[in-house]
């Protein structure tokens, strides 16, 4: 269970991951042995699982995001998942209740780049269906820490 102290060390992480250990304990008012015990420890127990970079999309000329929602025959579930997590342009796939069973966000270059993905992934056996939504624009998009 996390306390108050390394929720403040995992937002500032969240925030920016290069940061020394000493700049984090200067941040949340800690020694740094401390913060680098707990960040140690966190990484251990699989609650830090990586650390990465967040990407300004357009700049990387991945200016077209979309949200996939799949519709899967019944039992193939993470079998057809786990096929479409390993593409490179996709950034997180989650299973979900309702109509569909999976969500897909990923990033594409361009329409025929997205295009192409859809008819690569409408061909794996058990895919029943997709439905498409263009993302216009990201107003917030940041590691959650619960308080």
């Amino acid at each position: 269970m996390l306390d108050a102290m390394d929720k403040r060390i995992l937002r500032t992480l969240a925030e920016n991951s290069r940061l020394s250990f000493r700049e984090i304990a200067r941040r949340i008012k800690a020694s740094p042995a401390t913060v680098l015990s707990r960040v140690r420890r966190m990484e251990e127990e699989g609650v830090i699982r990586s650390y990465g970079v967040v990407l300004d999309y357009e700049k990387a000329g991945y200016d077209l995001g979309a949200v996939i929602l799949v519709k899967i025959s019944k039992g193939k579930l993470f079998e057809v998942e786990k096929k479409i997590a390993i593409h490179p342009n996709v950034e997180t796939v989650h299973d979900i209740t309702g109509d569909y069973d999976c969500v897909i966000v990923a990033r594409f270059p361009s329409r025929r780049s997205l295009d192409a993905f859809l008819k690569h992934i409408q061909t794996f056996d058990f895919v029943e269906r997709t439905h498409t939504t263009l993302i216009l624009n990201t107003i917030a998009g940041k590691t959650v820490i619960p308080a």
